[in-house]
C-alpha cells in the first residue's frame, strides 16, 4: 500500500511540475474520493494546486451530489460541473432510446477542458477495471479532438513519464492504474476516508431490469413486468442511476465490504455497469471518441 501511494503522489507531482493547467475528475466516487485524497498528500501543507471538473448527467445519485459539493467546499477547490442537461435544453445533444445519458457525457467533457484550456486531466480509471482501461498508459495522449488511439501510445520505462503534447492536445493521467479495488478498500480503511452511503449495505427499493438491480428513482421507473421490492444492497461502483446497479450484500462496515471484495472474482464495472455491456469493445470506442 505504500509504495502503492508513493507512485500516486509521484505522479501527481509529475504531472503538475511539467505542465500548467491541470484538473481533476472529481464525481465523488470512491475512486475519484481516493484520487482527491491523494493529491492532498501530494501537496501538504499547500493546498490542491487545481480545481475539481465534474461532468453531470441529470442521472446522477442525490447523495454522491451532496457528498461531492461537500468535499469541495470543505477543502475550498474550485468545482467546474459540465450539465448534460444543457445540451439536451438546447439540442447539442438527443436522449438516448435506452433513456442512459452516461455515454452522453463525452462532448460536455471535451468542451469542459477546451474552454478551461486544461492540458492534463486526472482520471480515477483502474486498470483491473476493464480490458480498454488495461491497455493505457499512466500519462495517456488524446490529440485535439480528445481522442485516444491505443496504437499510438508512449512507453513508460523505470516511471518516467512523457506528457509533453502539441497544441490543442492534452493528456489524460491515471494515478490509480496499477491499483485494484481491493488495493482502495484497503487504503480507504488506512487512511479513514469517507465515502457516500451508498457504498455500504442499505435497505433500498430496487426492481431487476436487465439483470440488474436499479433503484427506483425518477429516472428509473420498473416497467409492468418488473416488480418493486426492498432488498439490503450497496453499490460496488456509482455511476448514473440509470446505469448502475447494486448488488446485494450484507457488507454494512468498511472491514464487511473488505471481506466481501477479497472473495469476489467479478470486477465491480463487469458486475454492475450497463454502460460497459452494450458491446464486446463498449469501453474502448467511448474512450477512443473521448471518454475518460
Amino acid at each position: 500500500m505504500a509504495a502503492l501511494e508513493a507512485e500516486s503522489i509521484h505522479i501527481f507531482r509529475e504531472t503538475v511540475g511539467e505542465l500548467e493547467h491541470p484538473v481533476l475528475l472529481f464525481s465523488g466516487g470512491k475512486d475519484s474520493v481516493v484520487m482527491l485524497h491523494l493529491a492532498a498528500k501530494a501537496f501538504w501543507p499547500g493546498r490542491v494546486p487545481f480545481p475539481l471538473l465534474h461532468v453531470d448527467t441529470g442521472h446522477n445519485f442525490p447523495e454522491v451530489l451532496a457528498y461531492r459539493d461537500f468535499t469541495a467546499e470543505r477543502m475550498g477547490l474550485r468545482l467546474i460541473v459540465a450539465k448534460v442537461q444543457d445540451y439536451i435544453d438546447d439540442g447539442r445533444l438527443q436522449e438516448r432510446p435506452d433513456g442512459t445519458r452516461n455515454p452522453l457525457q463525452t462532448q460536455p467533457l471535451l468542451d469542459a477542458i477546451a474552454e478551461g484550456g486544461f492540458d492534463a486531466v486526472f482520471g480515477g480509471g483502474r486498470r483491473d477495471e476493464e480490458k480498454a482501461r488495461a491497455k493505457e498508459r499512466i500519462v495517456s495522449l488524446r490529440d485535439e479532438f480528445g481522442q485516444w488511439d491505443p496504437r499510438n501510445q508512449r512507453p513508460e520505462l523505470w516511471n518516467l513519464y512523457n506528457p509533453r503534447h502539441q497544441p490543442g492536445e492534452h493528456v489524460r493521467v491515471f494515478p490509480l492504474s496499477n491499483w485494484t479495488e481491493l488495493d482502495v478498500w484497503n487504503y480507504i480503511a488506512d487512511q479513514n476516508i469517507e465515502l457516500p452511503s451508498l457504498y455500504y449495505a442499505h435497505d433500498r427499493e430496487v426492481f431487476e431490469h436487465n439483470g440488474m438491480l436499479l433503484p427506483v428513482s425518477p429516472v428509473t421507473a420498473p416497467g409492468a413486468d418488473e416488480p418493486v421490492s426492498v432488498r439490503h444492497v450497496r453499490y460496488r461502483t456509482i455511476g448514473d442511476m440509470s446505469c448502475t446497479g447494486a448488488v446485494l450484500s450484507e457488507a454494512e462496515t468498511i472491514d464487511d465490504v473488505l471481506v466481501e471484495v477479497a472473495t469476489t472474482h467479478i470486477t465491480e464495472r463487469g458486475a454492475t455497469r450497463a454502460d460497459d455491456r452494450l458491446s464486446e469493445a463498449a469501453m474502448e470506442d467511448r474512450k477512443k471518441e473521448g471518454y475518460f
